[in-house]
């Protein structure tokens, strides 16, 4: 299923059980009810517990867009690393330099072609993607340079290789969600809360009222949905991507 229509049903759904439940309600107020009898005390606490569930809110999608920014980088930072083995492999003899970069090649294609959509079904790195990394390791690191020139772009070039795997294992523990089950239990009880008090505030059912009910609730589930769907950075619809690998690597990406 889409995400953008999980996200229409959930808004959907919101709207639907409060301007219910302000229809259901209405019905059973009598004649003789004064809306204007709700307590002074009560407007203010739904207005401060509004505005304090509004900073949770704020401080979860900022947390989890962070997370989403560091996913991206880490790709950048394997992909560029990557790159910078193929070009400077450059001073290797023929034979050496093609099979560095026909390992490179294999395992870029790999990540971009299979690796990613296990990421987004697991949340993990595959096995094969590990095994491939490390076959350019050891295409690198078994290498005896020859002369001086090769020796002095050796050390570079294990480097490189250590930054990229380094960025890799970022990549796995980017690869799952982020947010605690804890934070998902306060935020989908503080809108909850957030919801129901609106209904001590004796909601009538003209338009206005039932529109701005219908708003309010539509807008939390879809604040709600933005978080769930930054929480995994590599698994859902916006999320990260693998666009410095096939960038840096266009041959593997056509």
């Amino acid at each position: 299923m889409s995400e953008w229509l999980v996200l229409t049903l959930a808004m959907a759904a919101a709207c639907a059980v409060v301007l219910a439940i302000v229809v259901i309600n209405n019905r059973r107020i009598g004649d003789d009810d004064d809306p204007s009898e709700t307590p002074d005390v009560i407007e203010y606490m739904t207005m401060m517990i509004g505005v304090v569930y509004a900073i949770v809110l704020g401080l979860a999608i900022a947390g989890v867009w962070e997370a989403r920014g560091a996913a991206q980088e880490t790709v950048r930072q394997e992909a560029q690393a990557l790159h910078e083995i193929s070009a400077r492999v450059e001073v290797y003899p023929v034979g050496v330099r093609e099979r560095i970069r026909a390992d490179v090649d294999a395992y870029v294609s790999y990540v971009v072609e299979d690796e990613w959509p296990y990421m987004s079904e697991h949340g993990e790195l595959s096995e094969r993607g590990t095994e491939l990394m490390n076959q350019v390791r050891r295409s690198v690191t078994d290498y005896q340079p020859a002369t001086d020139h090769e020796g002095q772009a050796y050390q570079p070039l294990v480097d490189l290789v250590g930054a990229a795997d380094d960025a890799r294992n970022a990549r796995g523990e980017s690869a799952a969600a982020t947010m605690p089950g804890v934070v998902w239990f306060g935020l989908i009880t503080g809108a909850l809360v957030a919801v129901g008090l609106i209904f001590t505030l004796q909601i009538r059912r003209t338009f206005r009222e039932l529109l701005l009910a219908g708003l309010y609730s539509a807008l939390i589930a879809f604040l709600l949905f933005l978080i769930w769907d930054f929480d995994a950075p590599f698994g859902r619809g916006i999320s990260a991507t693998a666009g410095p690998f096939t960038t840096l690597f266009p041959q593997v990406g056509s």
